[in-house]
């Protein structure tokens, strides 16, 4: 796990383009976003995502190949890349994120990570292209990549159903959209 900013993690992108795109194209789609949260506390990383933010907002990747296939996203981790938010120990609904909720830092670090890949991957931000790990569970895309298994269903996961207790039930992914898209407008990201 190494740290990097923001322009070596856009350099990264660049870098595994074709290969990401290759990826999704194979599988019927666009290159992916996914967002999530390790479910531990705020330093502790996990190699199953490229990229994890920790409480302080740094940011990490567990490889220098962001075309890599990581096991984060069941059955859609070809052509994606898995952001994650060292975050959410102990969260049990929307009401509880436990005791190490996601911080405004990490937050902040989310909204940049996904513009500046957004940027260098030539995506859309939008719910086909960034999802949160709930959205994706749960198929919001359209994408039929497995049964459900998200909020809806069986809630096996529902990273990032919202990002602070109390929040409107799925408001997760559209916060975290917005604020990637604000930076985006503000052109804030195409310096780095």
């Amino acid at each position: 796990m190494r740290e990097v900013t923001l322009q070596e993690l856009k350099q990264l992108a660049r870098d595994a383009y074709h290969d990401l795109w290759a990826g999704a194209k194979s599988m019927g789609r666009d290159v992916k976003l996914y967002m999530h949260w390790t479910a531990g506390d705020y330093d502790q990383t996990f190699d199953e995502y490229h990229v994890n933010i920790t409480g302080d907002g740094r940011v990490w990747v567990s490889t220098d190949n962001l075309a890599e296939v990581k096991s984060a996203t069941y059955m859609r981790n070809t052509g994606s890349v898995a952001i994650t938010l060292c975050c959410a120990l102990d969260a049990v609904s929307e009401n509880n994120l436990g005791t190490y909720p996601p911080t405004e830092a990490q937050i902040n670090a989310m909204a940049q990570v996904v513009c500046v890949l957004a940027d260098a991957l030539d995506l859309t931000i939008d719910l086909q292209r960034v999802m949160t790990h709930a959205e994706a569970a749960d198929n919001k895309d359209g994408y039929p990549a497995c049964a459900p298994y998200g909020p809806d269903t069986t809630v096996e996961r529902w990273d990032l159903l919202v990002v602070h207790e109390g929040d409107a039930r799925w408001s997760g992914g559209d916060v975290m959209r917005g604020n990637a898209n604000w930076y985006r407008a503000q052109g804030l990201m195409r310096e780095v």
